[in-house]
Protein backbone atom coordinates (compact mmCIF):
# COMPACT_ATOMS: atom_id res chain seq x y z
CA UNK A 1 0.00 0.00 0.00
CA UNK A 2 1.60 3.48 -0.92
CA UNK A 3 1.85 6.36 1.68
CA UNK A 4 1.27 8.68 -1.26
CA UNK A 5 -2.21 7.34 -1.00
CA UNK A 6 -4.94 9.76 0.61
CA UNK A 7 -5.68 8.83 4.35
CA UNK A 8 -9.57 8.70 4.67
CA UNK A 9 -8.71 9.39 8.52
CA UNK A 10 -7.63 13.14 6.85
CA UNK A 11 -11.23 13.71 4.89
CA UNK A 12 -14.60 15.19 6.08
CA UNK A 13 -17.38 13.76 5.45
CA UNK A 14 -18.38 15.93 2.08
CA UNK A 15 -14.89 14.97 1.20
CA UNK A 16 -15.31 11.80 1.57
CA UNK A 17 -18.54 12.11 -0.63
CA UNK A 18 -16.73 14.24 -2.90
CA UNK A 19 -14.30 11.57 -3.12
CA UNK A 20 -16.73 8.52 -3.67
CA UNK A 21 -18.71 10.72 -6.29
CA UNK A 22 -16.02 10.39 -8.32
CA UNK A 23 -15.83 6.17 -7.92
CA UNK A 24 -19.04 6.24 -8.70
CA UNK A 25 -20.77 5.06 -5.63
CA UNK A 26 -23.96 5.69 -4.79
CA UNK A 27 -24.54 8.98 -2.54
CA UNK A 28 -25.38 6.57 0.86
CA UNK A 29 -21.73 5.18 0.63
CA UNK A 30 -20.28 7.86 1.94
CA UNK A 31 -22.02 7.77 5.14
CA UNK A 32 -21.77 4.15 5.29
CA UNK A 33 -18.07 4.31 4.88
CA UNK A 34 -18.18 7.18 7.66
CA UNK A 35 -20.08 4.77 9.94
CA UNK A 36 -18.15 1.60 9.47
CA UNK A 37 -14.59 4.29 10.46
CA UNK A 38 -16.09 5.86 13.94
CA UNK A 39 -18.75 3.59 14.50
CA UNK A 40 -17.94 -0.14 13.78
CA UNK A 41 -14.30 1.55 13.86
CA UNK A 42 -13.35 -0.78 10.90
CA UNK A 43 -9.52 -0.41 10.00
CA UNK A 44 -9.34 -1.30 6.68
CA UNK A 45 -11.81 -1.81 2.95
CA UNK A 46 -11.90 -5.71 3.62
CA UNK A 47 -13.63 -5.21 6.57
CA UNK A 48 -16.96 -3.03 5.25
CA UNK A 49 -18.51 -6.59 4.21
CA UNK A 50 -21.61 -4.54 3.58
CA UNK A 51 -20.33 -3.35 0.11
CA UNK A 52 -19.56 -4.99 -2.95
CA UNK A 53 -16.23 -7.14 -3.32
CA UNK A 54 -15.52 -4.80 -6.33
CA UNK A 55 -16.21 -1.67 -4.18
CA UNK A 56 -13.91 -3.03 -1.44
CA UNK A 57 -11.00 -3.54 -3.66
CA UNK A 58 -11.62 -0.18 -5.25
CA UNK A 59 -11.65 1.71 -2.04
CA UNK A 60 -8.39 -0.15 -1.05
CA UNK A 61 -6.57 0.74 -4.17
CA UNK A 62 -7.44 4.50 -3.65
CA UNK A 63 -7.59 5.17 -0.10
CA UNK A 64 -4.94 4.20 2.87
CA UNK A 65 -7.33 3.20 6.22
CA UNK A 66 -4.17 3.54 8.68
CA UNK A 67 -1.67 5.75 9.09
CA UNK A 68 0.14 4.65 12.53
CA UNK A 69 1.95 1.54 12.92
CA UNK A 70 2.23 0.18 16.82
CA UNK A 71 5.39 -0.50 17.85
CA UNK A 72 5.09 -0.88 21.19
CA UNK A 73 2.65 -1.07 23.95
CA UNK A 74 3.64 -0.56 27.60
CA UNK A 75 1.19 -1.53 30.67
CA UNK A 76 1.32 -0.03 34.25
CA UNK A 77 1.63 -2.79 37.02
CA UNK A 78 -1.57 -1.79 37.97
CA UNK A 79 -2.86 -2.30 34.58
CA UNK A 80 -4.91 1.32 34.84
CA UNK A 81 -2.40 2.53 32.17
CA UNK A 82 -1.49 1.88 28.73
CA UNK A 83 1.09 3.37 26.67
CA UNK A 84 1.43 3.11 22.66
CA UNK A 85 4.50 3.85 20.52
CA UNK A 86 3.45 4.44 16.82
CA UNK A 87 5.65 4.96 13.76
CA UNK A 88 4.54 7.43 11.22
CA UNK A 89 4.75 6.99 7.45
CA UNK A 90 8.00 8.74 7.58
CA UNK A 91 9.26 6.81 10.33
CA UNK A 92 8.72 9.63 13.06
CA UNK A 93 7.76 8.72 16.45
CA UNK A 94 4.57 9.31 18.29
CA UNK A 95 3.36 7.93 21.39
CA UNK A 96 -0.53 8.25 22.97
CA UNK A 97 -1.58 7.05 26.49
CA UNK A 98 -4.86 5.98 27.99
CA UNK A 99 -5.79 5.64 31.15
CA UNK A 100 -9.20 4.56 33.63
CA UNK A 101 -10.22 6.62 36.76
CA UNK A 102 -13.36 4.57 38.08
CA UNK A 103 -15.82 4.65 35.16
CA UNK A 104 -14.07 7.22 32.88
CA UNK A 105 -11.78 5.92 30.29
CA UNK A 106 -9.27 8.59 29.00
CA UNK A 107 -7.07 9.00 26.00
CA UNK A 108 -3.89 11.58 25.90
CA UNK A 109 -3.23 12.06 22.36
CA UNK A 110 -0.54 13.31 20.32
CA UNK A 111 -1.09 16.45 17.89
CA UNK A 112 2.46 16.49 17.04
CA UNK A 113 5.91 14.42 16.79
CA UNK A 114 8.26 15.79 19.28
CA UNK A 115 7.64 19.57 20.06
CA UNK A 116 8.95 22.81 19.41
CA UNK A 117 8.11 24.59 22.58
CA UNK A 118 11.15 23.48 24.75
CA UNK A 119 9.47 23.34 27.90
CA UNK A 120 12.67 22.56 30.56
CA UNK A 121 11.30 19.66 32.47
CA UNK A 122 9.19 18.13 29.78
CA UNK A 123 10.82 15.06 27.91
CA UNK A 124 8.79 15.88 24.50
CA UNK A 125 10.15 19.10 24.73
CA UNK A 126 13.82 17.93 25.86
CA UNK A 127 13.51 15.68 22.32
CA UNK A 128 12.97 18.31 19.99
CA UNK A 129 9.87 18.82 17.22
CA UNK A 130 9.86 16.79 14.39
CA UNK A 131 6.30 17.79 12.93
CA UNK A 132 2.66 18.11 12.51
CA UNK A 133 0.45 15.25 12.90
CA UNK A 134 -2.31 15.46 10.41
CA UNK A 135 -6.10 15.30 11.34
CA UNK A 136 -6.30 11.60 10.47
CA UNK A 137 -3.08 10.98 12.18
CA UNK A 138 -4.69 12.49 15.43
CA UNK A 139 -7.63 10.16 15.17
CA UNK A 140 -6.32 7.25 14.23
CA UNK A 141 -4.67 7.19 17.93
CA UNK A 142 -8.29 7.47 18.90
CA UNK A 143 -9.49 4.81 17.28
CA UNK A 144 -6.47 2.63 18.00
CA UNK A 145 -7.77 2.74 22.01
CA UNK A 146 -11.50 2.50 21.05
CA UNK A 147 -10.65 -0.56 19.47
CA UNK A 148 -8.78 -1.77 22.61
CA UNK A 149 -11.36 -0.91 24.74
CA UNK A 150 -14.71 -2.26 22.64
CA UNK A 151 -13.04 -6.16 23.61
CA UNK A 152 -13.33 -5.56 27.41
CA UNK A 153 -17.20 -3.47 26.63
CA UNK A 154 -15.61 -0.27 27.52
CA UNK A 155 -15.26 2.65 25.18
CA UNK A 156 -13.74 6.11 25.00
CA UNK A 157 -15.26 8.60 27.84
CA UNK A 158 -13.08 11.46 27.59
CA UNK A 159 -10.06 12.99 25.08
CA UNK A 160 -7.28 14.72 26.22
CA UNK A 161 -5.36 17.06 23.85
CA UNK A 162 -1.58 16.61 26.09
CA UNK A 163 -0.10 14.28 24.96
CA UNK A 164 3.11 15.01 22.44
CA UNK A 165 3.21 18.70 21.18
CA UNK A 166 1.63 22.03 21.52
CA UNK A 167 -1.70 21.70 20.30
CA UNK A 168 -2.46 25.41 19.26
CA UNK A 169 1.19 24.97 17.11
CA UNK A 170 -0.93 22.45 15.18
CA UNK A 171 -4.47 24.38 15.37
CA UNK A 172 -6.23 23.60 12.77
CA UNK A 173 -5.12 19.58 12.15
CA UNK A 174 -6.62 19.49 16.36
CA UNK A 175 -9.36 20.89 15.86
CA UNK A 176 -10.58 19.47 12.71
CA UNK A 177 -9.86 16.47 14.44
CA UNK A 178 -11.88 17.17 17.15
CA UNK A 179 -14.97 18.00 14.91
CA UNK A 180 -14.99 14.82 13.27
CA UNK A 181 -14.48 12.69 16.49
CA UNK A 182 -17.58 14.99 17.61
CA UNK A 183 -19.53 14.26 14.31
CA UNK A 184 -23.41 13.35 15.45
CA UNK A 185 -22.63 10.28 12.54
CA UNK A 186 -19.70 8.76 14.10
CA UNK A 187 -18.19 8.47 17.40
CA UNK A 188 -20.50 11.63 18.50
CA UNK A 189 -18.07 12.39 21.08
CA UNK A 190 -19.64 15.77 22.53
CA UNK A 191 -17.52 18.70 22.87
CA UNK A 192 -17.12 19.04 26.64
CA UNK A 193 -15.33 15.63 26.92
CA UNK A 194 -12.24 17.13 25.26
CA UNK A 195 -9.76 19.00 26.81
CA UNK A 196 -6.93 21.30 25.00
CA UNK A 197 -3.60 21.80 26.86
CA UNK A 198 -1.84 24.70 25.49
CA UNK A 199 1.36 26.57 27.07
CA UNK A 200 0.04 29.77 26.33
CA UNK A 201 0.15 30.91 23.02
CA UNK A 202 -2.03 34.03 23.20
CA UNK A 203 -3.38 34.42 19.28
CA UNK A 204 -4.66 30.92 19.22
CA UNK A 205 -5.92 31.52 22.84
CA UNK A 206 -7.62 34.26 20.98
CA UNK A 207 -8.77 32.07 18.24
CA UNK A 208 -10.25 29.33 20.28
CA UNK A 209 -11.99 32.33 22.12
CA UNK A 210 -13.98 33.66 19.06
CA UNK A 211 -14.33 29.90 17.83
CA UNK A 212 -16.78 29.99 21.12
CA UNK A 213 -16.59 25.85 21.23
CA UNK A 214 -17.53 23.69 24.28
CA UNK A 215 -14.13 22.49 24.19
CA UNK A 216 -12.30 22.61 27.90
CA UNK A 217 -9.17 25.18 27.83
CA UNK A 218 -6.39 24.08 30.06
CA UNK A 219 -3.47 26.50 30.34
CA UNK A 220 0.23 25.15 31.35
CA UNK A 221 1.13 27.97 33.69
CA UNK A 222 3.69 26.50 36.35
CA UNK A 223 4.96 29.89 37.48
CA UNK A 224 3.37 33.09 38.69
CA UNK A 225 5.63 35.65 37.78
CA UNK A 226 7.79 35.78 34.26
CA UNK A 227 10.71 35.68 35.33
CA UNK A 228 10.23 31.87 37.02
CA UNK A 229 8.16 30.94 33.80
CA UNK A 230 10.74 32.41 31.52
CA UNK A 231 13.31 29.91 32.52
CA UNK A 232 10.92 26.59 32.80
CA UNK A 233 8.62 27.69 29.44
CA UNK A 234 10.91 30.00 27.27
CA UNK A 235 7.35 30.21 25.09
CA UNK A 236 6.45 33.36 28.01
CA UNK A 237 9.49 35.16 26.78
CA UNK A 238 7.01 35.74 23.56
CA UNK A 239 3.93 35.93 25.54
CA UNK A 240 4.48 36.89 29.04
CA UNK A 241 2.15 36.97 32.25
CA UNK A 242 1.19 40.38 30.98
CA UNK A 243 -0.16 39.05 27.64
CA UNK A 244 -1.37 35.32 28.59
CA UNK A 245 -3.62 36.18 31.84
CA UNK A 246 -5.60 38.70 29.79
CA UNK A 247 -5.90 36.32 27.38
CA UNK A 248 -7.45 33.77 29.64
CA UNK A 249 -9.97 36.65 30.84
CA UNK A 250 -11.18 37.71 28.06
CA UNK A 251 -11.57 34.24 27.25
CA UNK A 252 -13.68 33.21 30.90
CA UNK A 253 -15.38 36.87 29.76
CA UNK A 254 -16.51 35.52 26.24
CA UNK A 255 -17.77 31.60 26.91
CA UNK A 256 -18.52 32.19 30.32
CA UNK A 257 -16.42 28.38 30.58
CA UNK A 258 -14.05 27.86 33.73
CA UNK A 259 -10.42 27.54 32.40
CA UNK A 260 -8.30 25.14 34.08
CA UNK A 261 -4.38 26.13 35.08
CA UNK A 262 -2.06 23.14 34.98
CA UNK A 263 0.81 23.51 37.43
CA UNK A 264 3.39 20.75 38.05
CA UNK A 265 4.65 21.40 41.71
CA UNK A 266 8.61 20.99 41.70
CA UNK A 267 9.97 20.98 45.17
CA UNK A 268 11.98 24.27 46.39
CA UNK A 269 11.33 26.03 43.01
CA UNK A 270 7.19 26.67 42.74
CA UNK A 271 5.59 24.59 45.47
CA UNK A 272 6.05 27.19 48.96
CA UNK A 273 3.08 29.11 50.29
CA UNK A 274 4.51 32.31 49.28
CA UNK A 275 4.35 30.14 45.62
CA UNK A 276 1.08 29.66 46.01
CA UNK A 277 -0.40 33.28 47.38
CA UNK A 278 1.46 34.71 44.46
CA UNK A 279 -0.63 32.44 42.10
CA UNK A 280 -4.10 33.10 44.02
CA UNK A 281 -3.40 37.10 43.28
CA UNK A 282 -2.19 36.26 39.53
CA UNK A 283 -5.74 34.68 39.40
CA UNK A 284 -7.51 36.52 41.41
CA UNK A 285 -11.69 37.18 40.32
CA UNK A 286 -10.87 34.65 37.41
CA UNK A 287 -13.33 31.90 36.93
CA UNK A 288 -10.82 28.66 36.86
CA UNK A 289 -9.68 25.38 38.51
CA UNK A 290 -6.13 24.78 39.41
CA UNK A 291 -4.29 21.39 38.70
CA UNK A 292 -1.51 20.42 40.43
CA UNK A 293 0.72 17.37 40.20
CA UNK A 294 3.78 16.79 41.45
CA UNK A 295 6.94 16.57 39.21
CA UNK A 296 6.75 13.78 36.91
CA UNK A 297 10.97 12.92 36.24
CA UNK A 298 12.38 13.15 33.01
CA UNK A 299 16.09 12.53 31.88
CA UNK A 300 17.14 15.98 31.05
CA UNK A 301 15.85 17.88 34.33
CA UNK A 302 17.21 17.64 37.60
CA UNK A 303 14.33 19.03 39.67
CA UNK A 304 12.35 16.82 42.39
CA UNK A 305 8.60 16.19 42.82
CA UNK A 306 7.06 18.03 46.10
CA UNK A 307 6.22 15.48 48.65
CA UNK A 308 2.24 14.66 49.17
CA UNK A 309 2.46 16.97 52.33
CA UNK A 310 4.32 19.91 49.95
CA UNK A 311 1.19 19.44 47.88
CA UNK A 312 -1.77 19.44 49.94
CA UNK A 313 0.19 22.36 51.67
CA UNK A 314 0.24 24.39 48.63
CA UNK A 315 -3.19 23.41 48.02
CA UNK A 316 -4.54 24.58 51.19
CA UNK A 317 -2.91 27.85 50.79
CA UNK A 318 -4.36 28.47 47.36
CA UNK A 319 -8.20 27.58 48.71
CA UNK A 320 -7.35 30.02 51.56
CA UNK A 321 -7.39 32.46 49.16
CA UNK A 322 -10.38 31.18 47.39
CA UNK A 323 -8.67 29.84 44.57
CA UNK A 324 -10.30 26.22 43.72
CA UNK A 325 -7.00 23.25 43.46
CA UNK A 326 -6.78 19.47 42.92
CA UNK A 327 -4.21 17.32 43.59
CA UNK A 328 -3.92 15.23 40.20
CA UNK A 329 -3.72 11.73 40.38
CA UNK A 330 -0.17 10.74 39.63
CA UNK A 331 -0.36 7.31 36.43
CA UNK A 332 1.49 5.37 34.60
CA UNK A 333 5.35 6.88 36.17
CA UNK A 334 7.08 3.55 35.86
CA UNK A 335 6.48 3.34 31.70
CA UNK A 336 6.94 7.04 31.37
CA UNK A 337 3.07 7.89 30.43
CA UNK A 338 2.65 10.73 32.55
CA UNK A 339 2.90 14.09 32.43
CA UNK A 340 5.66 15.45 30.42
CA UNK A 341 7.25 12.30 30.25
CA UNK A 342 6.36 11.32 26.53
CA UNK A 343 9.67 11.06 24.99
CA UNK A 344 9.39 8.90 22.03
CA UNK A 345 12.78 7.20 20.60
CA UNK A 346 13.09 7.35 16.34
CA UNK A 347 11.19 3.73 14.97
CA UNK A 348 12.69 3.36 11.99
CA UNK A 349 13.33 -1.01 12.09
CA UNK A 350 11.87 -1.46 15.69
CA UNK A 351 9.96 -4.59 15.99
CA UNK A 352 6.23 -4.97 17.83
CA UNK A 353 5.59 -5.65 20.68
CA UNK A 354 3.66 -5.48 24.18
CA UNK A 355 5.46 -4.95 27.57
CA UNK A 356 3.68 -5.36 31.10
CA UNK A 357 5.57 -3.37 33.74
Amino acid sequence: MSDNLPLVLDLTLPQLQTALEGLDAPGYRAKQLWQGIYRQFWENASEFTNFPKAFREELAEKFRFSALEPIQTLVSADKETVKTLFRLPDGKPVEAVMMKYDQRRTLCISTQSGCAMGCVFCATGQMGFQRNLTSGEIIEQVLFYARMLRESGEQVTNIVIMGMGEPFHNYDATMSAIDRLNHPDGMNLGERRFTISTVGLVPAIQRFTADKRQINLAISLHAANDQKRSALLPINRRYPLTTLIPACREYVEHTHRRITFEWALIEGSNDRSEDAVELANLLKGLLCHVNVIPLNPTKNFDGKATSRSGALAFKEALEAKGIPCTIRLRRGIEISAGCGQLAAPMVNGFGSSVTRV
